[in-house]
């Protein structure tokens, strides 16, 4: 495995939030954090990179307890994180949020070239700012710069909120060849049709706990568990 996180537990002040959540992730899979808006999906994402640390369990991280380190650290091991709002840089251009967040990588590490290969919009919009992006156009950014950072596991949350179809379909495409650049991607989703497209197994959430857990295909049979947990 090369994420466990192990029945951690999870509050805000005296709000408790996560409840015994585990789930692991192996090298190169894409896998999917279901449940409605509210659930702890986020909280989960901000558990295991370091902004709001879980009172108990573990994470563990290539063989690592990295449960107590600060968000930085865990960064530098190769976790990056694309947040649900997806926080770019409005008065910078795509090539200055780009190159703002670039790590130094040898090899076949993620360059700005390489971003506009993989993401040919931006390439087009590269002096463009980002407040005048799309939305769409914007996730990609979100998704652009946190890869420049050359993580080995990347959090999305809720990419495709917000989205149009046809642009929540590019962006599954774009997350699937994330896999054959050797990136493992754990996705948080309340659309359950972009991870039937994308994902191999799910988690899903309900009230701060696992109450789920099975390949897509195995949830896509199970009409009980989308009627009562998804609203399918």
């Amino acid at each position: 495995m090369i994420l466990e996180v192990r029945n951690i537990y999870t509050s805000y002040g005296l709000s408790e939030v996560l409840f015994n959540v585990s789930l692991s992730l192996e090298k190169g899979e894409i896998v999917a954090l279901l449940g409605r808006n509210g659930v702890g999906k986020t909280t989960t994402f901000r558990s295991i990179i370091g902004l709001t640390p879980p009172k108990s369990g573990e994470i563990i991280w290539k063989s690592e307890d990295i449960t107590r380190l600060r968000t930085f650290q865990i960064a530098q091991r190769g976790i990056g994180l694309v947040p649900e709002d997806r926080r770019i840089f409005s008065e910078l251009t795509v090539w200055e949020n780009l190159d703002v967040a670039i790590k130094n990588s040898e090899g076949d590490g993620w360059t700005i070239e390489k971003i506009y290969d993989f993401f040919p919009i931006l390439g087009k919009y590269w002096n463009r700012k980002g407040g005048y992006l799309s939305g769409g156009e914007q996730q990609m950014l979100a998704i652009a710069r946190t890869l420049v950072g050359n993580p080995e596991l990347l959090l999305l949350d809720e990419p495709s909120e917000g989205l149009a179809p046809l642009i929540v379909r590019s962006l599954g495409e774009h997350v699937l060849q994330l896999r054959n650049e050797g990136t493992t991607v754990l996705v948080s989703e309340q659309n359950y049709q972009f991870c039937l497209n994308t994902c191999s197994r799910v988690y899903i959430l309900e009230k701060g706990s696992v109450v789920y857990t099975g390949t897509i295909d195995e949830l896509k049979a199970d009409n009980e568990t989308k009627s009562r947990h998804l609203s399918l």
